[in-house]
């Protein structure tokens, strides 16, 4: 098993991503502990990992918070003797224009997707370098990368987590701890895949960026977070991976042509929905675009 004997916390684990992470951990070995403000999906969640014969925990944190951050890895501390993993997944935004948004919101979204790997790993770290090396791993987005209309919060707060990826990287090299980043493009959860499995328009909406035709998993993040935390990526650090189906290299060309394409084949679609910035796809009326 590739995770044998670590301890790893996985925040923002109750759902999509970070549950698909926490499962593919604890199947190659690791103890994990499940961090999540939603406490009933996470119970659910490492319920689910022990059914399968693995190693789970859940613990309520707010992430947002000092205190958050500082009880949970104490926890994975007492729970397991020590912390060696930690990915840092948790998210909360609202979206609009920087008129539309308050600064409450804007302290909020920064409170869990920047500042909370700031702190999870501040208080991790000790443990990682008392353990001889670990691995911290930080969900950004393809959106560190580029925009699109109301999303000022989360582009930033993502752009900003890619360049705090790097800095990490360099200062805690030393120690052997390994920090790095995965960019991933368009994840519908499992349960928005179950409500549109007979809808052919959801996902050809959801292919529209993407240069391989297919939607991506929370499966395939998870693969990715398995290799950078595992001693297989052991000389790999300081690096962010684009999990994104070409997401990043359509969009602009090829993007704009299927979009076209998309539209002539689907006239209906034509009424623009602009009260509902989800992304890309989101001003062509429809169900739920999916999140990036």
């Amino acid at each position: 098993m590739r995770l044998q004997d670590q301890t790893a916390i996985v925040t923002g684990a109750a759902n999509n991503i970070g549950r698909a992470i926490a499962r593919c951990f604890a199947a190659e070995g690791a103890n994990v502990l499940i961090a999540d403000i939603q406490d009933e999906a996470g119970e659910a969640v490492a319920a689910s990992i022990r059914s399968d014969g693995g190693e789970a925990s859940f613990f309520h944190a707010d992430v947002g918070t000092d205190a958050g951050n500082r009880e949970m890895v104490a926890a994975g501390v007492e729970r397991y003797g020590g912390v060696t993993i930690l990915v840092n997944n948790a998210h909360w935004e609202r979206r609009g224009s920087i008129e539309e948004l308050s600064e409450e919101d804007w302290d909020a979204s920064f409170d869990v997707l920047l500042k909370a790997p700031f702190l999870a790993s501040k208080y991790a770290v000790p443990h990682m370098r008392a353990a001889g090396g670990g691995a911290i791993l930080n969900l950004t987005s393809v959106h560190g990368f580029q925009v699109s209309p109301g999303y000022p919060t989360y582009e930033t707060a993502k752009a900003a987590l890619i360049q705090l990826t790097k800095q990490m990287a360099l200062d805690l090299g030393g120690d052997g701890i390994r920090v790095n980043a995965i960019a991933p493009g368009a994840i519908p959860s499992d349960e928005m895949r179950a409500e549109n499995a007979d809808d052919p328009i959801w996902h050809e909406r959801n292919i529209l960026w993407n240069v391989l035709p297919t939607v991506g998993r929370a499966e395939d993040i998870a693969q990715g977070a398995l290799y950078l935390c595992s001693a297989e990526a052991r000389f790999v650090t300081g690096h962010t991976l684009l999990i994104d189906g070409g997401f990043l290299l359509g969009f602009k060309g090829l993007g704009g042509t299927r979009v076209q394409e998309f539209l002539q084949r689907h006239p209906e679609l034509l009424e623009y929905d602009l009260s509902r910035p989800l992304g890309p796809a989101a001003h062509i009326r429809g169900k739920d675009a999916a999140e990036q």
